[in-house]
């Protein structure tokens, strides 16, 4: 095999392999981290005057007719010629406008350099740009957004060899920004686990290539080479001070974590599970166990964490106000136009308590996430859902109702709910937690309608939201996402459909143990919210 045709080869077992990323705290000390922090800040501003230009390109290839024309047509059409064709003209008129990645990219070549910013670090943050414009071109995207004072972006150089170059000294990784050498902290059993597995790759990473190589032309399989593609430095502010951490993307699979015994720590069970996501509980039925739980929400009631939120913004509402009467109207709403704000100290500190307050509240909602989705593994390994919806429930209603008694209904819906107990986010971990560990992950199609179906009578009977007990056409109660989560139990993979004989022979067994589940509940008082589920 020639060098060329190695290369190539290599180079699509790169494309195709698995990644992971090991985060780890650095060692730096506390004037070096200032250093980074003046450096993110640095490429805040870049990327502002960046997105400043993108986005009065784009808005003014918005603004024409006839690229708004085009648009309608090739969304219109489903002939694919001539859809290829108005393709074409939309390509030429972002060429025409500026709206392209090349103008992109060397448009922030001069921006970096008025900054002060290395070329890599200026170009990854360009495509990050460029990521949110096609997102707008090609998405659901409506604008692209600054950056705010304050907010610091990850320093990142997509190539190992540049920007934060990695060594080996006296058997520790070692890391470079500038002139500043610094390593990293590692704490725990997997992150020595993967760190060796990184030093092991660098001792003689050319036969590590090769093997992958052979192994990828014999068995057109991907081994775990655990090498390392490059280094991001992300800054955060912890209790008033700026820590920064190490995100390392490393080739190949995770390594399995174990606890101080020596055991694996999480375990992977086999069956169907079968799975009702809410926007703020979900209902679960498996081969061992059924479910009933709020989202997120980990140790003490989030509930409690997210009044003191409330509390804190409305405080800080109040010392806004305060300082700055000439900002608002009469009626206390906010003065249109161009407006100078002045912030007390009494502000400062309770804006610095709600910022920790957040970070401390998504930092427990997200390990709640991970810790639910491991205990759905270890049930079964093929999971069953409804399709994302929380993007649609966000949505205000478009129409003006009334109640019965003749006020006007709120045409706000889920919002709140979806922030504080991130629906989507869970059913994405989970998705990505049963597609890593070999699992299968499957969304039912629309027409399904597990939360309408009673398989009693076999027919579909529309309820109402507010219905959260219903009873089946036999007389029997059951809770309403529960019921919905055992008819995605009861899925059939070769119809995509409900599985009529399943349901007969496995309600009586699956009912019992979601009777024996609500009982439990009252007992230990535990409030899952919109549940229909009274605790006394």
């Amino acid at each position: 095999m020639s060098d060329k045709e190695y290369n190539k080869i290599l180079k699509q077992y790169h494309k195709l392999s698995d990644r992971h990323i090991l985060v780890v705290e650095t060692d730096m000390p506390y004037y070096d981290v200032l250093k980074v922090v003046a450096l993110s800040d640095k490429i805040r501003k870049a990327g502002n005057e960046l997105v400043s230009l993108m986005r009065k390109n784009y808005d003014q290839l918005l603004r024409t007719k006839r690229y708004r024309k085009l648009l309608f047509l090739y969304g219109s059409t489903k002939d694919k010629d001539k859809r290829k064709i108005y393709a074409n003209q939309l390509n030429e008129m972002q060429k025409q406008f500026n709206v392209t990645w090349e103008y992109c990219r060397t448009s922030m070549i001069p921006i970096g350099k008025k900054y002060g910013i290395d070329a890599v670090f200026a170009l990854t943050k360009a495509e990050d740009i460029w990521r949110g414009i096609e997102k707008c071109l090609y998405g659901n995207g409506n604008a692209i957004h600054f950056s705010k004072y304050g907010e610091l972006p990850c320093i990142r150089a997509k190539q190992i060899n540049r920007g934060i170059p990695v060594s080996v000294k006296d058997d520790r990784l070692q890391f470079k920004l500038g002139k500043t050498t610094f390593g990293i902290q590692v704490n725990d059993r997997f992150q020595q686990d993967e760190v060796n597995a990184v030093l092991t790759y660098l001792a003689e990473p050319e036969v590590v290539d090769n093997k992958a190589v052979n192994t990828f032309i014999k068995d057109a399989y991907c081994i775990d080479t655990y090498r390392p593609c490059y280094a991001t430095l992300v800054p955060k502010i912890i209790r008033g001070k700026y820590r920064v951490y190490l995100h390392l993307t490393i080739e190949g699979k995770a390594k399995p974590k174990y606890d101080k015994h020596g055991n694996p720590r999480h375990k992977y069970g086999k069956g169907m599970i079968g799975a009702d996501i809410g926007t703020q509980t979900v209902a679960y039925t498996s081969d061992k166990e059924v479910g009933l739980k709020n989202l997120s929400e980990r140790g003490n009631s989030i509930q409690t964490s997210e009044r003191k939120e409330r509390l804190l913004y409305r405080a800080m509402d109040r010392s806004r106000r305060a300082s700055n009467p000439q900002n608002y109207n009469e009626d206390s709403t906010v003065k249109k136009g161009r407006k100078t704000w002045t912030y007390s100290n009494h502000y400062k500190k309770l804006k610095a308590k709600h910022f920790e307050l957040c970070r401390i509240n998504a930092v427990n909602r997200q390990l709640a996430i991970n810790e639910d989705a491991n205990h759905l593994r270890s049930l079964g390994d093929i999971f069953v859902t409804e399709p994302k919806n929380a993007s649609r429930l966000m949505r205000r209603a478009k129409e003006t109702t009334k109640n019965d008694k003749g006020k006007f209904n709120k045409k706000k819906r889920f919002g709140k709910s979806i922030k504080n107990r991130c629906p989507s986010g869970f059913q994405t971990t989970v998705e990505k937690k049963f597609k890593a560990t070999s699992g299968t992950y499957i969304e039912v199609p629309n027409n399904y309608r597990a939360s309408q179906y009673d398989h009693t009578v076999d027919d579909y009977i529309k309820k109402k939201l507010s219905d959260r007990l219903y009873k089946l056409q036999d007389g029997t109660e059951v809770q309403r996402d529960w019921y919905s989560s055992f008819l995605l139990y009861c899925y059939n993979h070769k119809t995509q459909d409900i599985d009529k004989d399943k349901c007969i022979t496995e309600f009586d067994n699956c009912c019992k143990k979601e009777k024996a589940l609500i009982t439990w509940i009252k007992a230990h008082k535990i409030k899952v919210l919109n549940s229909g589920i009274k605790i006394a």
